[in-house]
């Protein structure tokens, strides 16, 4: 590990620590500057070890799809619920799903209950303890509760793990 990297562990962070202090004191001096620099070392010197490894992105590009895929979805469920809710309230039958996981890691499992809860109509509710379980809370309920089952897996979920390769 060469010297620059232990000082600057995180160096993007650095950058923007120093810019952010010179933005907020509204002052270019040198004292500033100096000052600025002094904190963009030592701060990330000091949370570094508070790091959480997190998995990498094997496949951005799938990521730059998978973004637009969801957009796609919460249009087409903002619609989808806006007619849903103007109509007869007895159209409405919500209700809840156990969401069965396969992924492992945190940043993934959140990745999936945001997506979740982003798409109009449906909301993540809890994460069982063994982190095997997504409890989603549905506004329109389908007959047969493995339609969203299905959907969150084969479209969400699989999606996740190919972005990520895991």
């Amino acid at each position: 590990m060469s010297i620059i990297t232990r000082l600057l562990p995180m160096p993007a962070h650095s950058f923007l620590l120093l810019i952010v202090w010179l933005m907020l004191n509204v002052s270019f001096s040198l004292g500033h500057i100096i000052l600025g620099s002094v904190l963009a070392v030592i701060i990330p010197l000091l949370c570094a070890p508070l790091q959480v490894p997190q998995p990498k992105l094997k496949r951005p590009l799938r990521a730059v799809r998978y973004v637009f895929m969801v957009l796609g979805d919460i249009v087409v469920a903002n619609v989808q619920v806006a007619i849903l809710v103007v109509g007869p309230m007895r159209r409405i039958k919500p209700g809840f799903v156990a969401i069965p996981i396969d992924l492992e890691e945190t940043l993934l499992i959140t990745i999936l209950a945001s997506t979740v809860t982003m798409t109009p109509g449906t909301l993540s509710a809890e994460l069982s303890k063994d982190k095997n379980w997504l409890y989603v809370h549905v506004l329109n309920m389908p007959d047969n509760e493995e339609e969203v089952i299905s959907l969150i897996k084969n479209r969400y979920e699989s999606a996740i793990k190919e972005i990520f390769q895991c």
